[in-house]
């Protein structure tokens, strides 16, 4: 008992970019993992571990931003190039934030922050909040689902109750 799967148009069961973003999504959770448990080390956790947390958080954001915008064999389609320049400006958010020396009573403040805490508010924060909206909102009408669509999921919605004996909901017929 269960649904029947539906043809590949608009689904990410048969998407190559969906299963590489599975695979994206279980490998930077190992290497969360992995940075974490360095922490219980003796004498603490590596350097490497901060830029491996780092970085697999960012390939972890990305990877679940598309498996979301995954529609079908066609990928994330003209998503790509933005869902691009967001990784890119993680990844140099976090890197500059841990490459950068330490704070003195000298240091240079970047536009009213420590170097460090400016990467992160501006780089990790406030850019890619800028990014991702406007590539969401420009590429909608062509991305998100359709009447068929939506059709479809009703359907086999129905279908689903039908084989478990539920009543329908309202809104169903």
């Amino acid at each position: 008992m269960g649904l029947t799967p539906a043809p590949d148009r608009g689904t990410t069961a048969a998407s190559p970019v969906a299963a590489g973003a599975r695979v994206a999504i279980v490998a930077a959770t190992a290497c969360n993992l992995v940075a974490y448990a360095s922490a219980f080390v003796p004498g603490g956790a590596p350097r490497w571990a901060a830029w491996l947390f780092a970085m697999s958080t960012v390939a972890l954001m990305t990877a679940i931003i598309v498996l979301g915008a995954a529609r079908g064999r066609g990928g994330i389609g003209p998503l790509a190039v933005p869902v691009a320049i967001m990784a890119t400006l993680l990844a140099g958010g976090f890197a500059a934030a841990l490459a950068l020396p330490p704070v003195t009573a000298d240091s240079p403040l970047w536009l009213g922050l420590p170097p460090a805490a400016a990467a992160v508010i501006y780089g990790i924060g406030l850019l890619p909040i800028l990014v991702l909206p406007v590539a969401y909102a420009r590429t909608f009408d062509a991305l998100t689902l359709t009447d068929d669509d939506l059709a479809r999921v009703r359907e086999a919605g129905a279908r689903h109750r039908a084989a478990r004996g539920d009543a329908p909901r309202g809104g169903d017929a």
